[in-house]
């Protein structure tokens, strides 16, 4: 088993304004996808973003909670040998035999896909979905007596 290091950055508050990126969401966009390359270029890999309370001073005695938005990463450690679980059972008697492998199957492994494979711009638009029409209300029931109220009205 692989031991990891892990580390934690502040998300992008942000939007940066780069080539392309018009609206508030692709510049917001942008600067996570541009913190997400950086870190990879290092060998972090990415696992999740987490929204986490902190208490800070508020005046001289008050306290509040503030939310912040973090980015976890995470690395293999270096120079440290994997760790194999205890077999409870005999692994030979686990393994499939080469019979039941077809030929092409055992040769080639199946391809690894990176995590950050294409950079976020590239990727297609997602399909945009039919609009519904807006809900309405009934109408309201309209009263047949006379109306009893002011007059002035």
């Amino acid at each position: 088993m692989t031991s990891y290091e892990y580390t934690v950055i502040p998300a992008p508050a942000r939007g940066e304004k780069t080539k392309g990126a018009r609206t508030g969401i692709e510049r917001f966009a942008a600067a996570l996808a541009s913190a997400l390359n950086e870190m990879a270029l290092d060998g972090w890999e990415y696992v999740r973003a987490e929204t986490l309370p902190s208490e800070e001073r508020a005046g001289l005695t008050g306290r509040t909670t503030v939310y912040h938005n973090v980015l976890v990463f995470r690395r293999a450690l270096e120079g440290q040998e994997e760790i194999q679980p205890i077999a409870t059972e005999d692994p030979i008697a686990d393994q499939p035999e080469d019979d039941d492998i077809p030929a092409d199957e055992a040769a080639t492994d199946p391809p690894v896909r990176a995590p950050f494979s294409q950079p976020m711009r590239a990727m297609p638009r997602p399909v945009q979905r039919p609009t519904e029409p807006p809900l309405t209300a009934p109408e309201p029931a309209t009263p047949s007596g006379p109306r009893l109220g002011p007059a002035s009205r």
